[in-house]
């Protein structure tokens, strides 16, 4: 009886470890490009839950009659695209606000204004915007360009790098922006000769006009994070880091259950204490929706020239920039409390003296603190210094880059710098070849959210202009693969979940992506006629074209 017993047993336990290698799904007949060097390629995917069952070329032995079956046609198949550094319900709401990111002409901007606010009620804000004053040779707008339609309605129109605004009279009359007023600290309030404000406003200059502009309400934010996701999901993206305001972060917790991409929220860091306070009570989060880090600023941009430089605009030999920080000696304390409390560390960096600043700064953090695992972030590390470069690699900081800024940023980036700075722009092959961490993604609103343009940009380095046929600073493109783990493990690299996430292998999350071409080896210009066919988070179907 005790030898039947056990013998029982055994067959229980060898049934039991059979059923639980089959898989829930798989996907099949597939041209899958894994991000994994020791395994490559593959032909097929099988999914148990949300992970990763197995990856190869025969899957007979993990398919039971329960197993859902999906034929890939030979598609291109890749992980989830990881978004280094997005302002994702902010893209929620500009898809249901205004859009002046194609505008390119004076006129096109005021007539496109006029027609929407026919729509808009008296008192109701107008907001969005995400303009290109270079798209029409360089002149600014100013309120008497929209003051005649919109007298009684507020108006607060963004550049689309997020570093200048266009208030009209009627904005301005309600936040008390007059002749008299000052510069704020870290912006500047732009004003013609009279000393009368044009309406333009530069970085911290826009936070003068933020209070008066009512708080989005919580189901306006859902339906922005909706509309966001749903986005996403039909251009492959699967997971991003959001530089993101604590109502934000609020609006993702409560959304938990519906999200369809993982997040990892990087909050502002006027809110550190809060930060800390929340990681102290909740730990850092899992893996659908992660809070560990925090997003400070350094400067501001290029375009709007605020970006803290060494040497003066060729344009405007009166400036160097902007720093935002202003305090930094309490800037200082800042990152340091945040440091100890294990909290990583992203901060925005442009110009070639706020990327050096920002790198000293990670240097005397980890003398004072001691080695760990920190991987302290540049978002942008846009223009560098030779010696700068070199920096990252040696000390394990993360050059976090957007590509496609390039394809705006050159048509016009000559007129504010010389070309001494320009060859340590956007460098990503002297990055990659120097050993450097080097992730991508598209800085939304600022650049489109869509992941091929990033990677057309990169491997192409062609500009909207069409003045760089083969290329701006041909030297510095990479291959596609090198694109795509940019988007892909070395995202997940610089958000501390390369061990789940960013290759596919075996006990790993499932997400990945199908698309409609190889883009190893197609035209680089067919990238942009590529479309994805399938998004895959944690084993579900976020999207099916």
């Amino acid at each position: 009886m005790k030898i039947r017993t056990i013998y029982l047993l055994i067959i229980f336990c060898l049934t039991a470890c059979e059923q639980n290698q089959f898989a829930d799904k798989i996907y099949y007949n597939g041209n899958i490009w894994t991000g994994n060097p020791n395994r490559p390629s593959a032909e097929f995917i099988a999914v148990k839950g949300n992970e990763i069952l197995a990856v190869g070329i025969h899957y007979t032995s993990l398919q039971s009659p329960k197993t859902e079956m999906f034929d890939l046609k030979g598609e291109f198949v890749v992980p989830g695209f990881i978004d280094n550094h997005t302002h994702f319900i902010s893209g929620g709401f500009q898809i249901m606000s205004i859009n002046l990111r194609d505008v390119s002409s004076k006129n096109d901007f005021i007539n496109r204004i006029k027609e929407y606010v026919q729509h808009i009620s008296p008192g109701e804000w107008v907001q969005g915007g995400d303009w290109d004053h270079e798209m029409w040779g360089g002149v600014l707008p100013t309120k008497e360009w929209i003051d005649s339609f919109t007298a009684d309605i507020p108006v607060f129109l963004g550049r689309l790098d997020g570093h200048m605004a266009l208030a009209n009279s009627k904005a301005l009359e309600l936040a008390g922006i007059t002749s008299k007023t000052p510069n704020p600290p870290g912006g500047l309030i732009a004003k013609n000769k009279n000393g009368t404000p044009t309406g333009i406003l530069r970085d911290e200059a826009m936070g003068l006009i933020s209070p008066f502009i009512p708080e989005n309400s919580p189901e306006e934010m859902d339906a922005a994070l909706q509309k966001a996701m749903s986005y996403a999901a039909s251009i492959g993206v699967t997971q991003i880091h959001d530089m993101c305001s604590w109502e934000d972060l609020q609006t993702y917790a409560r959304n938990k259950e519906k999200l369809t991409l993982r997040i990892y929220a990087l909050p502002w860091y006027t809110n550190w204490k809060k930060i800390i306070k929340y990681n102290d009570d909740n730990g850092f989060g899992d893996d659908k929706l992660r809070w560990n880090g925090m997003k400070a600023m350094m400067d501001g941009s290029l375009g709007s020239r605020t970006a803290w430089m060494h040497d003066p605009y060729k344009d405007d030999p009166k400036t160097k920039g902007l720093v935002v920080a202003t305090d930094t000696v309490e800037f200082r304390k800042i990152l340091r409390e945040v440091d100890k409390a294990n909290i990583q560390i992203a901060v925005h960096a442009i110009g070639t003296r706020a990327n050096e600043w920002i790198l000293d700064e990670f240097d005397a953090i980890k003398k004072e603190h001691g080695e760990r695992d920190r991987r302290p972030r540049v978002e942008h590390a846009q223009h560098l210094t030779p010696q700068d470069m070199k920096r990252f690699s040696a000390n394990g900081v993360i050059a976090s880059m957007q590509p496609t800024s390039i394809y705006d940023d050159a048509a016009w980036a000559y007129k504010r710098v010389d070309d001494s700075i320009l060859e340590g722009t956007y460098i990503f092959k002297s990055l990659l070849d120097d050993g450097a961490t080097l992730t991508f993604g598209s800085d939304w609103t600022v650049t489109t959210l869509d992941p091929l343009m990033g990677i057309f940009t990169a491997v192409t380095r062609k500009t909207r202009d069409g003045k760089n046929p083969d290329g701006w600073y041909p030297n510095e493109k990479i291959s596609v693969e090198d694109a795509l783990r940019c988007y892909t493990i070395n995202s997940a690299y610089a958000g501390f979940q390369e061990d789940k996430l960013g290759t596919l292998e075996t006990g790993k999350l499932a997400d990945f992506v199908v698309l409609s071409k190889d883009l190893r080896v197609i035209n680089p210009d067919d990238i942009l006629n590529t479309h994805v066919i399938r998004t895959v988070v944690d084993g579900k179907d976020v999207y099916v074209k």
